[in-house]
């Protein structure tokens, strides 16, 4: 079996270095989160909700997009990333890039690939913990707007000169 994974590890490789066996780890580490959540509802007795309004999936979206960025493109929170990203410089206003070092770099310096795990975690928060998570959601939801605005203003700022 072993050989039979290798073979299809460097099939699919095609002379790059991916690194299928930590994506696999990654895709397992997600898998027995979701499991630990799903046991944590039970356990307290919740419910999944039977809908999401369109405040919850609003405040999720932009709670998800600001969260991921600031995981995955923050300088503050690279000290988090640096054992698995190398710094290359910066990247978009008051951002990092940084190349990734195996799967859980890829991960954790990649905005769209961190979003999936953050709104994973919204919806568990959801369920376990709602007046919490909607706090938290409105907050890096204002953050989110907050940035939105400071680009804006800065861009009418440089056309006035």
């Amino acid at each position: 079996m072993t050989e039979i994974l290798e073979k299809t590890e460097q099939d699919y490789e095609g002379g790059h270095d991916r690194p299928l066996r930590g994506y696999a780890g990654i895709l397992g580490a997600y898998g027995g989160t979701v499991a630990v959540a799903a046991a944590a509802t039970m356990l307290a007795g919740r419910r999944v909700p039977d809908h999401v309004g369109v405040m919850d999936l609003l405040l999720m979206a932009a709670c998800t997009h600001k969260v991921s960025r600031r995981l995955s493109k923050d300088p503050v929170t690279s000290p988090l990333r640096a054992p698995f990203t190398r710094y290359e410089g910066q990247g978009g206003p008051a951002e990092v890039k940084e190349a990734p070092r195996g799967a859980l770099g890829e991960l954790l310096a990649c905005p769209f690939c961190l979003a999936q795990w953050v709104a994973t975690a919204y919806a568990a928060g959801l369920v376990l913990s709602p007046r919490v998570t909607r706090l938290v959601g409105a907050t890096m939801t204002a953050v989110a707007i907050s940035d939105w605005l400071q680009l804006a203003y800065a861009k009418l700022m440089k056309s006035a000169e």
